[in-house]
């Protein structure tokens, strides 16, 4: 892949277009594993706890793998680190399409919350490299196709694991096949583009904050993404059994539904950063999450074409807040971006595992709409982005 190295005023799209691909790719491949809940719950005769034990092994596994992976390839950059990803990713899909007892699926799970760990830190990074400068955008960019692959993820499934069972979750590692080529193409990009800058010995930026500003702005951060994460895990990992449980939907309406929620996700997560650019990434930040609140308070009292109708403004406000906190951490960090990347995935990730084994453990107990009844108080966290720091540019 030919493609000119990246400068403040060329944006690399091949490149960028490249890995936001991938990461629909990626996404597309964790929504399969969300989207056969359904089928698993009624197949192995699942309680809600497995349900969510099973999004945690996915998530925390990520979730502690990926600021490791970013902090160790800033300090020593491993481009052909990245097709592994998808490779990875494959061998779960095909474990998951072959499992026979709840311990595979576990085993499944964790393999594809493994490429998922190795993915992310990286491509970001590459994101990020090949912006141009516009930062936010580039993020928004490669952040809306994984939200893409989540939301046709349920509709793939539907279509083709539904009517014919776990196996034909094997169909979806030629995806993972199509991914290792692509960023194959891309590690040698990456990879010119470091011999590139080794060339011009820039030092290295250095953060305008002070340590106190780091760290609070870290704390609040932290905090918005549990609200975040958590109240998203509810969702992806509960919102079909809502559905069903909750009106006597379908399977596979129920996989509609979702649908529509995780595209407003996606429309959401693209208009965040280039936003962010414009007006500001503690704005978006702030709005995104508060916003979202009126919109949550309401959805459990609402009738089936209610909660649709309510699911779409919360996708679309809520998502929004992701590629402004991390471009708001990256400018708060600079020459840190692999550590700040997989760190605020790794979060992402980790929280909404533990958030989802919690839920499941909560809905257990009681039912389904307790469980959005309770969640629906978390974006009321969003106040504390009045108390992140104004950004510095570096």
């Amino acid at each position: 892949m030919t493609v000119a190295a990246p400068t403040r005023d060329l944006t690399v799209y091949p490149i960028l277009f490249a890995v936001a691909g991938c990461h629909l790719i990626n996404d597309t491949m964790q929504a399969v594993l969300y989207s056969v809940y359904p089928l698993l719950r009624d197949s192995y005769a699942l309680t809600f706890t497995q349900i969510g034990l099973i999004t945690m092994v996915f998530q925390v596994l990520a979730s502690i793998l990926q600021p490791l992976i970013g902090n160790f390839t800033d300090k020593r950059p491993m481009p052909w680190i990245m097709p592994l990803a998808p490779t990875c990713t494959l061998a779960g899909l095909l474990l998951l399409a072959t499992a026979s007892s709840y311990p595979v699926i576990l085993l499944a799970a964790m393999t594809i919350g493994l490429g998922s760990a190795i993915f992310h830190p990286d491509s970001s990074r590459v994101a990020r490299l090949s912006s141009g400068g516009r930062y936010g955008f580039a993020q928004s960019t490669f952040q809306v196709g994984g939200n893409v692959g989540t939301a046709i993820g349920p509709l793939l499934a539907a279509a083709i694991v539904l009517p014919r069972g776990q196996g034909a979750v094997a169909w979806f590692g030629l995806l993972a096949a199509a991914a290792m080529v692509i960023l194959t193409l891309v590690a040698r990009w990456y990879r010119d583009h470091l011999v590139a800058k080794a060339a011009t010995l820039k030092p290295v930026a250095t953060s305008k904050h002070s340590s106190g500003e780091i760290t609070l702005a870290i704390s609040v951060l932290v905090a918005l993404m549990f609200s975040k994460f958590v109240y998203t895990s509810s969702l992806h990992s509960f919102y079909s059994f809502y559905m069903i449980d909750h009106f006597g939907v379908t399977n596979h309406d129920a996989q509609i539904y979702l649908f529509i929620l995780l595209g407003a996700i996606a429309v959401g997560t693209f208009a965040g950063g280039p936003i962010g650019d414009r007006i500001g990434t503690k704005k978006v930040i702030w709005f995104s999450i508060l916003g979202t609140l009126p919109f949550s308070l309401a959805l459990p009292y609402m009738n089936l074409t209610g909660t649709i109708l309510m699911t779409i403004p919360i996708g679309l406000i809520l998502s929004s807040a992701f590629s402004a906190m991390i471009v708001y951490a990256q400018e708060l960090l600079p020459g840190r971006v692999g550590m700040i990347s997989g760190m605020f995935f790794g979060l992402a990730f980790g929280m909404a595992g533990l958030g989802a084994v919690a839920l499941g453990k909560l809905a257990d107990a009681t039912s389904i709409d307790y469980v959005f009844k309770v969640c629906s108080f978390l974006p009321a966290l969003g106040i504390l982005a009045l108390f992140l720091p104004n950004p510095k540019k570096s």
